[in-house]
Formats: C-alpha cells, structure tokens, sequence
C-alpha cells in the first residue's frame, strides 16, 4: 500500500455544509488508501471561513491517517508542533477544497500556508473552491463544463487556458438563482400544490397530498413552516424527490417542472462550456451531485436539453466526487503536471518562501 518514497503522499480534503472529508492518497496516482471524515462542518463567521476551527480538524486527522499507512509528518525543524508524530515521511502536497472559498476564503489564504508547512512540512498546496474540486473529480485535467447540483445548483467550465481560466454561471443561492436546482425543483412543486390549494391554473393535486405527507402539515401551514427556517433552501430542497415521485406516477404538473428545471440545468451548463474554438480536445459536459440521483423524470428532459443547447459537446459521466478532485489536484501538484487554470481566488497555489 506504500507508494515508492520518491511519490510520497498527498492529502485532499473537502470541507462543504455537511461536514469534512480528508483523504490520504499515493502522489503519483492520486489513488486515496485512507479516509476519514467530520460531520461538523467548519465555521463561517463575518470574516470568512474559519481557519483555526478548518485546521483543529484537519491537523489530528492528517496525523491519523499517516500513522495508519506507517507514515509520519514531517514539521518544519524550526517549528515543532507539540504532540505531532516524529518526522519521516514526506508529505508531498496537500489540495483543500471549500465550499465559499473564492469569496469567503481570504483567512484561509493567508492562514493555511505556514500553518501546514509549520505542522505538516507542506511546501505544496492547493487552495480550491469546492467547484474546482468538483471540476477535476468529474473531469480531471480536460476541457469542459460541469455542473454541480445539489441542493443548489452551479456550473463551471475551462479550456485549461490562463488567458479564458474559469467561467463561472449561477451558484447565487435559492433567492437569486440555483435554477433547476433541487431547491428550486422543490420549492416549484409547493406553488403547484398551493395552487391546487387555492384553485388556481397550475396546481396539482398529487403534489398538494405529497406536501401534506412530507410536512405534516395543512397546505396553509407551509408559510409558517417553511419561511422561519435558517436552513429553508434543504428543506425545500427536500421536496423534489416527491416531485420526482409524481412525474413518475404520470402527474403532468411535476413533469413539466422537471422539463423546466432540465432548460434551466442546460444552459448554465452551456454558459460557461469552452468554445470549441478555443481547444483542440472535444468539449466535455459531466453533470455531479445529489440532485441528478433523481433519476429518469429529470435525466431524460436533461438529455433532450444538452443536446438541443450544446450540439458541440459530449456527455459524459462523472469520474468522481470533490474529494477525488481534491486528491486529483493535490497529485498533480506533487508532479508538476496542474494544468488547471490558477487564478487566486478559484484556485490558487501559494509560493512557499525558498521554494
């Protein structure tokens, strides 16, 4: 399980709403041997994503996962780190992905480096939104667009070069954007079963008895329900396997919100997708996340949508999670192969003093 000792390790990590992931993996493969996980997810705060609170994890857990592989950490001689494993292995480079980092990611910019050349011996690191990770876990290292949906919804795309970096479409949260997301799949099952409700055009009565049974609630409970909620994007976005549900069962309302939702999820996807133009490699789409495990009543009108908006590309399926794409960044690092646009905000590798 030992990689070579010229390779060494790498480490990925994953830092989103729902907690932390830290992988462990052989540098010249990015293939993870260990991992272990938090489901406390790290701290945001008026300053920003919380380094002290991300580092207090991800520290105990990097020593972990070494000790498990018979490797240890290698602090920086002038810094030791108390209680830290003894130096030995190398630790070739780390990727940290978060969710928030191109806007909420300063502290974590400037904090980061020498923490984990201090604790660790890192002299290579990646600090990444976790839509790049999300990138190079579907993708990897190649030209397209992917589209991350979940309970919200954004898309990102390259043709690897420095002069185009990223292009970026929606990702602005369920009151301004997310379109086709599983937020906004819910919330427009519930107007249609409001409007069952009240008895106007649009409504459905399948949904309107699926929102009843979900929430346990009288339709005219929903507002007070639901608007209160500090996390009301989740819970509607529960909401959208029932609308599945009733597009499978032949409701036409649900049906027609998935359709929509399929129109919105294609053209992000064909808002930051390469020119063909610009890369001589074909254009990829990859689609990642929750939101696609609803299955055919979306996937179907999806399909229809990608091939109607972007003739020029090809879909493919998804390699891997964010984590992978942490893993994957962090490898190519170690080698000297990152070819993924480095723009300081979306990705951004910190030059270490000396190196």
């Amino acid at each position: 399980m030992r990689p070579a000792a010229a390779s060494g390790w790498v480490l990925g990590v994953d830092s989103g709403g729902s907690g932390l992931r830290i992988a462990l993996a052989d540098a010249a493969t990015g293939t993870p041997v260990e991992t272990v996980s938090s489901r406390e997810p790290v701290r945001t705060g008026a300053s920003g994503i919380d380094a002290g609170h991300l580092l207090a994890q991800l520290l105990p857990a990097a020593r972990e996962l070494l000790a498990r592989v018979g490797a240890t950490a290698a602090p920086r001689p002038d810094a030791p780190v108390p209680g830290g494993p003894a130096a030995g292995a190398e630790l070739a480079a780390v990727a940290v992905g978060a969710a928030g980092m191109a806007t909420l990611g300063d502290g974590l910019r400037s904090e980061l480096p020498s923490a984990l050349e201090r604790a660790l011996g890192v002299r290579r690191l990646a600090l990444a939104a976790d839509a790049v990770t999300a990138y190079a876990g579907a993708l990897g290292q190649r030209p397209g667009a992917v589209v991350a949906g979940g309970t919200g919804l954004i898309a990102l795309g390259t043709d690897l070069s420095a002069a185009s970096g990223w292009r970026r479409a929606d990702g602005w949260g369920h009151l301004l954007g997310d379109c086709g997301s599983g937020a906004w799949i819910g919330r427009a099952g519930l107007e249609a079963a409001m409007r069952a409700f009240d008895g106007r055009r649009g409504g459905s009565a399948a949904l309107l008895a699926r929102a009843g049974a979900a929430f346990g609630t009288a339709a005219d409970g929903l507002p007070g329900l639901l608007y209160p909620r500090s996390e009301r994007p989740a819970v509607l976005a529960s909401f959208a396997p029932e609308v599945a549900a009733c597009a499978t069962d032949g409701d036409p309302v649900a049906a027609a919100v998935l359709a929509r939702a399929a129109g919105h999820i294609a053209e992000t996807a064909a808002a930051v997708c390469p020119d063909p133009a610009s890369t001589e490699a074909e254009c990829e789409v990859a689609l990642t996340g929750g939101l696609f495990k609803l299955g055919e009543p979306l996937l179907v009108p999806l399909r229809a949508e990608l091939a109607g908006q972007l003739p020029h590309a090809r879909p493919v399926s998804a390699q891997g999670d964010p984590l992978t794409g942490a893993l994957r960044i962090a490898s190519a690092l170690a080698t000297g192969a990152l070819r993924l646009p480095q723009d300081g905000r979306m990705l951004c590798v910190p030059a270490f003093q000396g190196s």
